[in-house]
């Protein structure tokens, strides 16, 4: 990727910019037309900052409405489009294009309903995550996915990754917390799916939807479910001696029947790195560190946090502390979601990968990442969802040495391949985006690839939406099944095609 391909750039469109421009000006307000150097830099990368492109114009709907103008606009004059929420993606998901215009839908920011009586809120796309949870958190509702960065994700953004969080284990990611959504289609057409009751007749379209990453079609409402907050809630900060200890710990812990609101794990190098970062009172001289949170009744709580406690100490743990209060369990979690900004201060930069594996997988991968890491001379620090085989390794590297960059690149790939070896998936939340494309023929077949181009090309014929993300583009003469045979053979059959 550090020669990273993209879809080829169509200079008419790039000589066709002063048109487009006054076009838009039809459609909307100049100010939210955006296209000097200075005014669309900003939006030349997503949190995946290693990757960099200038889009050729910046376009700022305020209406569902003109959101379809765009679309129609773009559909007709055969014109690439990039949605962008927040920005905070990870795998390079609204990387523009050069002759791409990038949707930003910053300006969809507004809760538009409350309805307490069937438990959900609906929102616009640029609503952040978190600001579900502090719009009902006075009437004891909450939002229960709650990705690291739900200070700033946006809730569109999360229903395009399938974005999980520390709580998915028990609560699920996005999809188990997401009732309907409004789509406009690369068409114009604007179009809903689901609503406010937990299922619908007929195909599951909503499900479709969710996880696509911007490439059918671009979101412009929310539907999602909240959920009565918790009488109690408590934390167990446990060291541990070692990882295989600590994959034992989360093993017997599922395996008796307990099912934690989260449970992560932390190796040393992050448990450190993060509490110098945020002073969380972590177990710095652990090898592994875990936090288990219980959540229900205040009997119900009480009894299996001391279960847990007593599956720690049969793991050989070395410390075990349990929280005493709200404000102590938030400040345990505090530092975990720090743990990214943390590594800033051990290394110029860091890549964060996102896997998942089976759960009783975790001691070998983590083994494995740690040869690996040995053998591309590059630090590692790793943290993840221990409930849902989730994991996040942190490659610390400087970007500005192209050699380090390149070895990150192939040691993020080599961890991605590991996973679906042992059972696992190349994505847990992340998305694949650009990040992950040519690693997809890893985990999918030719069939179940062309499949998926085959439902991108229904909804989007011309494959104007977000182009060049998920699917590999060194695909040549085979792009789409598009594959000369004759004679009932096709040309160079050693070839791969998928």
């Amino acid at each position: 990727m550090t020669n990273l391909q993209m879809p080829k750039v169509e200079q008419s469109i790039l000589s066709m910019k002063d048109k487009i421009v006054s076009d838009f000006e039809n459609i909307l307000d100049s100010k939210n037309i955006l296209f000097d150097d200075d005014e669309i830099r900003p939006y030349e990368t997503d949190a995946l900052a290693a990757y960099k492109q200038k889009p050729l114009i910046v376009v700022l709907p305020e209406t569902v409405e003109q959101v379809s103008k765009i679309l129609k606009y773009c559909n007709e004059n055969k014109i690439k489009v990039v949605p962008r929420g927040a920005g905070t993606g990870l795998s390079g998901g609204s990387l523009p294009l050069a002759d791409c215009v990038l949707l930003g839908m910053g300006k969809f920011n507004k809760i538009l309903e409350i309805d307490y009586k069937n438990k959900c809120v609906v929102a616009q796309p640029c609503v952040t995550n978190l600001a579900i949870t502090h719009a009902v958190q006075d009437n004891k509702f909450y939002y229960a996915p709650d990705p690291s960065s739900q200070l700033a994700c946006s809730i569109g953004g999360n229903v395009a990754e399938n974005s999980g969080g520390v709580h998915s284990l028990k609560y699920g990611a996005t999809t188990n917390n997401l009732l309907g959504i409004q789509v406009v289609l690369m068409d114009g057409t604007i179009t809903r799916f689901g609503g406010k009751t937990l299922d619908a007749e007929g195909y599951d379209l909503l499900g479709l939807m969710t996880g696509s990453e911007g490439l059918l079609g671009v979101i412009t409402e929310v539907t999602v479910k909240i959920l009565k907050s918790p009488e109690v809630a408590k934390a167990a900060l446990i060291g541990l001696s070692n990882i295989e200890d600590a994959g034992r710990c989360v093993s017997e812990i599922i395996a008796k029947g307990i099912i934690p609101a989260g449970m992560e794990i932390m190796d040393k190098a992050l448990t450190k790195a993060t509490n110098d970062y945020c002073k969380a009172g972590y177990p710095v001289d652990a090898e592994a560190m875990m936090i288990v949170e219980l959540d229900g009744t205040e009997s119900e709580v009480n009894e299996l946090i001391n279960r847990v406690e007593e599956i720690a100490k049969k793991n050989k743990c070395s410390s075990v502390k349990i929280s005493k209060s709200n404000e102590e369990r938030l400040k345990f979690w505090a530092g975990r979601k720090a743990a990214f900004p943390a590594c800033g201060d051990l290394a110029p930069d860091y890549m964060c990968m996102d896997g998942s594996i089976p759960k009783g997988k975790l001691a070998e991968v983590l083994k494995a990442i740690q040869k690996m890491s040995e053998k591309y001379q590059l630090p590692v620090a790793n943290a993840f969802h221990a409930g849902d085989g989730n994991l996040h390794p942190l490659i610390m590297f400087n970007a500005n040495d192209p050699e380090q960059m390149r070895k990150t690149e192939e040691f993020g790939s080599e961890i991605l391949k590991y996973c679906v070896k042992v059972g696992g998936a190349l994505t847990g939340e992340h998305g694949v985006g650009i990040e992950k494309r040519e690693l997809m023929c890893e985990a999918f077949n030719d069939t179940d690839i062309q499949q998926q181009l085959d439902i991108k090309k229904a909804l989007d014929p011309n494959s104007l939406l977000n182009p060049g993300k998920v699917y590999p583009i060194l695909r040549k003469c085979a792009e789409e099944g598009r594959v000369h045979v004759h004679g009932g053979k096709t040309k160079f059959p050693d070839i791969p095609r998928f």
